[in-house]
């Protein structure tokens, strides 16, 4: 869980977030957003592309 978090935050600081908890409490409530930064979508007809 530990490698989980590290990569996320390394994402998001990567992707310019410079406050983390306030970066994750506004994702917190939208999901969908949040999977969308790696490239995560629900779409099936998207996916490997």
């Amino acid at each position: 869980m530990a490698s989980f978090r590290n990569l996320a935050i390394g994402v998001l600081k990567i992707l310019g977030a410079d406050n983390i908890a306030k970066t994750t409490r506004a994702i917190r409530h939208e999901p969908e957003q949040a999977l969308a930064v790696p490239g995560i979508t629900k779409n099936p007809a998207t996916h490997g592309t």
